[in-house]
């Protein structure tokens, strides 16, 4: 097994390279004589992404590895994500994909329920868990499983309201001359978004709606257009930490489904540069 899937959560130094220039710079405080050392970021973020792949909890964090404490993770984790690192390193990479020509820039989208451990922000009652609390993560992707959006809401949201929010929130991606992308030519989805109200607000954004209709034959060959958003949901569940919620605050969670994103864009990308 190579040293790179041996140990995932070491960032190489291509991914750091467009990741350093969009963090924050420390605030003037931590420069003054006498302070601690602030670790730097490059490990403290392959500390942020232990926990992301193995689902470790905070506190649990190895100190051997050298990646600072878990309390250290989450607070520079929730920095980053609010200043916005990871939506922007999102879009640097969906660029960088499209300038690459590896961006199809047709739709999937679906949503998946995940259990949470409590109540928390952004949980409601799962109606396929029993009545459990629960979050759903809303996925969009290309035609080849590549993540554009991603939203989290209780998992007892219908699944339909949040088809116009993720079309709203794919960014507009950039990486070739002219007009910026960001509506897609068509949207696939399943029966559970069959509503011809939602039909209309699709086409009134200029794409033309694939949605499968309720009692109507499963051989409509729709589902050879789906397999990829399958394919991504189970990349994003891959990572240990997404596949329970067990986060209190609803924007640390975002906080690791953007991250997750983005470091699906970088295999993608790394693949086609190697």
């Amino acid at each position: 097994m190579s040293k790179r899937r041996a140990r995932p959560w070491l960032v190489d130094d291509g991914l750091w390279l467009r990741i350093e220039p969009l963090l924050p710079s420390p605030p003037p405080g931590r420069q003054r004589p006498g302070r601690k050392p602030v670790l730097e970021d490059r490990r403290v973020l392959c500390g942020i992404l232990f926990v992301l792949y193995t689902g470790i909890q905070w506190e649990w964090l190895p100190q051997e590895l050298g990646f600072g404490s878990g309390m250290t993770c989450w607070r520079r984790l929730r920095d980053w994500n609010a200043a916005g690192v990871w939506r922007r390193l999102h879009e640097v990479l969906l660029d960088e994909l499209r300038a690459a020509d590896r961006l199809d820039l047709s739709r999937g989208d679906r949503q998946h329920p995940r259990p949470g451990a409590q109540w928390r922000p952004k949980t409601g009652r799962s109606p396929v868990g029993r009545g459990r609390p629960g979050s759903k993560h809303h996925v969009i992707c290309d035609a080849t499983g590549i993540p554009l959006a991603i939203t989290l809401t209780g998992g007892n949201r219908n699944d339909i309201a949040q088809l116009i929010p993720l079309l709203a929130a794919i960014p507009r991606v950039r990486g070739r001359r002219g007009r910026l992308r960001q509506r897609p030519k068509e949207v696939c989805a399943d029966r559970g978004y069959d509503h011809d109200g939602y039909r209309r607000q699709i086409r009134a954004r200029g794409t033309k709606p694939v949605i499968a209709r309720r009692g109507t034959a499963h051989d409509s060959g729709l589902g050879t257009k789906r397999w990829v958003i399958e394919q991504t949901i189970a990349l994003l569940h891959w990572f240990g930490r997404l596949r329970i919620r067990w986060e209190t605050r609803d924007d640390i969670h975002e906080a690791f489904l953007k991250l997750a994103c983005s470091l699906i864009c970088w295999r993608r990308l790394h693949s086609t540069l190697r």
